[in-house]
């Protein structure tokens, strides 16, 4: 008897080796009709179970290989330390292979702690100041596709972890369908350009060939498939163990990076730090209570009255709160230092990986920005502290004076 499926069970769910098999048939129809391939890998989960599941099916010859081959890996620097432990691994696995690996990062004075210890710029926040994604990787992974395709001929095909899990598959079946012009169309497996980069528009298309793969076979692939020496032989069940281990796929883990000011709980630390292997970690608890601290008022500097702005207008908020002040800089600095120091003594004594928060150039850049007074565009550095007690003063010019003297308030 044909059980028929309904409306609400959503289908017959797919088998690991039928989501292996529906990957496949995308890498067959899309592949070769690119000379190059390049693989963008952010060192988590969905990126790493594509990355090392492509490299498995060039290598066995399930797939047919392009002419050239390259992995672009995103350093942010801010990664959980031990997905950048794991990546580092794989990065090593991966050019043992003969792979090219281009580690990409930000300039180092674009670099997250660089931007804001150094520069003084305030840490990133949901309303007005988002910087942080674009600059530290959306920008330096397009500068590295632009100097990768200067030296080649033709356009590249890359390959990406996106995942829409189990909305991809419609009649027990991927429809796989190209798209214009950054629209996407059908499912979205292809696309043929790059959507949003600057300069790169007709030379890059991407496919995203794990977008119909449930969240259970990433943890089986990168736990159970993929460390065996039938599949790669890849060093994945430690990223797993990133995300919470067995747990994994209870908690429906996510990353992010270490003390993300954008997030309102620290979920993606605290689950690795239950882990009695990274509980050694436990000071990076510091670090985003740091962030939160250097959006307060008295350690930066506000604007006193109207400014007007490089074409001639009037900005809009005259008494609007900047950047942090130097001695703000030096002493957040020594924190994480500090937070940087006992971890990694705590690692030596329990002979654990070693952690970076800000390596030995990015210190010497960031004291050296301090000394020199650095400041954002448009502050001079003699700008009161946000603190200070003073009139209002509106857009159109209108004063209000303070009720009571800074004396009185005080």
């Amino acid at each position: 008897m044909t059980v028929q499926a309904s409306f609400f069970d959503g289908g017959r769910r797919l088998q690991m080796t039928e989501s292996i098999e529906l990957t496949v048939h995308s890498l067959q129809a899309y592949g070769p009709d690119h000379d190059h391939w390049g693989i963008a890998w952010s060192g988590g989960k969905d990126s790493t179970t594509v990355l090392t599941l492509v490299i498995y099916l060039l290598q066995t010859g399930r797939i047919k290989p392009p002419k050239t081959l390259t992995v672009f890996y995103a350093d942010t620097r801010q990664e959980l330390p031990p997905l950048a432990i794991a990546a580092q691994l794989i990065i090593d696995e991966l050019r043992e292979r003969g792979i090219q690996v281009d580690v990409v990062c930000a300039p180092l004075d674009k670099r997250f702690m660089v931007y804001i210890l150094g520069r003084g710029v305030p840490p990133p926040n949901n309303n007005t100041l988002r910087w942080c994604t674009r600059q530290i990787k959306i920008d330096p992974m397009e500068e590295a596709l632009r100097q990768r395709l200067d030296t080649l001929q033709g356009n590249i095909l890359m390959i990406t972890g996106v995942r829409q899990g189990e909305s991809a598959i419609r009649d027990q079946r991927i429809e796989m369908s190209c798209g214009k012009d950054g629209a996407e169309c059908g499912q979205g497996w292809y696309q043929k350009v790059l959507p949003n980069a600057r300069g790169l528009r007709g030379r890059i298309a991407t496919l995203a060939p794990v977008l119909h793969w449930r969240v259970c076979h990433v943890w089986e692939w990168l736990k159970h498939w993929a460390p065996t020496i039938e599949f790669g032989d890849w060093s994945t069940a430690a990223i797993a163990d990133a995300y919470g281990g067995d747990e994994a796929e209870e908690i429906n883990a996510r990353t992010g990076c270490v003390g993300c000011p954008l997030a309102s709980e620290e979920k993606a630390l605290e689950t690795v730090l239950l882990s009695p292997r990274w509980a050694y970690l436990a000071p990076l608890r510091g670090i985003k209570p740091l962030w939160r601290e250097l959006r307060e008022p008295q350690l930066r500097l506000k604007k006193a009255g109207l400014e007007r702005l490089k074409d001639g207008s009037i900005a809009k908020n005259p008494q609007r709160m900047g950047p942090i002040t130097l001695e703000a800089r030096l002493s957040a600095l020594e924190r994480v230092l500090s937070i940087q120091a006992e971890c990694n003594e705590a690692a030596d004594a329990l002979g654990r990986p070693r952690i970076s928060l800000i390596n030995l150039e990015e210190e010497a850049r960031i004291r050296a920005l301090i000394a020199a007074e650095t400041w954002p565009d448009g502050w001079e550095g003699d700008e009161p502290t946000g603190d200070t007690v003073m009139e209002t003063v509106y857009q159109n010019g209108v004063v209000q004076p303070l009720l009571f003297s800074a004396e009185e308030v005080g």
